[in-house]
């Protein structure tokens, strides 16, 4: 039996390890993603007006290639967000057939209040757990980082 003092013991193998590693991840993840500024609004489309805030401007194909999408499905979920309001689309001055997407005020406002609300529980989240379990989370998020972006 485990109890709150008692850590875990370590998977075994790598593969369970994985597997336990993977599960708690998208666990996670699925919480902090449920805390959002627009309940109606898809991942896909809240991860545009994201990287739209953190990258700037990008065409429709620019969009597509860092979402990992097709452009016929960047396309829908672009219209989308402009019939809401949130991003823009602007002719280029120098090619009238490229066209700039970019962030409303209102779409930045989403992007900022998300990502308020996402921090903030997850704040309430680490406040509720030990000195010790937070500075391993610290180091964890840490080698996540260095795993994501290989």
């Amino acid at each position: 039996m485990n109890d709150s003092t008692t850590p875990p013991e370590p998977p075994s193998d790598l593969g369970t390890a994985a597997s336990d590693f993977r599960m708690a991840t998208f666990r996670l993840a699925r919480r902090l993603r449920a805390q959002r500024a627009v309940d109606t609004m898809s991942d896909g489309q809240f991860a545009v007006l994201a990287a739209l805030k953190v990258f700037g401007p990008h065409t429709l194909a620019e969009l597509a290639t860092r979402e990992r999408v097709t452009a016929p499905s960047m396309n829908r979920t672009v219209n989308s967000l402009e019939e809401s309001g949130l991003l823009s689309r602007t002719p280029s001055l120098d090619d009238r057939r490229k066209i700039t997407l970019d962030l409303t005020d209102e779409g930045r406002a989403v992007v900022v209040e998300t990502a308020r609300r996402r921090d903030a529980w997850l704040e309430g989240a680490l406040a509720e757990i030990t000195d010790d379990d937070r500075a391993t989370l610290v180091r964890a998020a840490q080698i996540m980082q260095r795993l994501a972006d290989r």
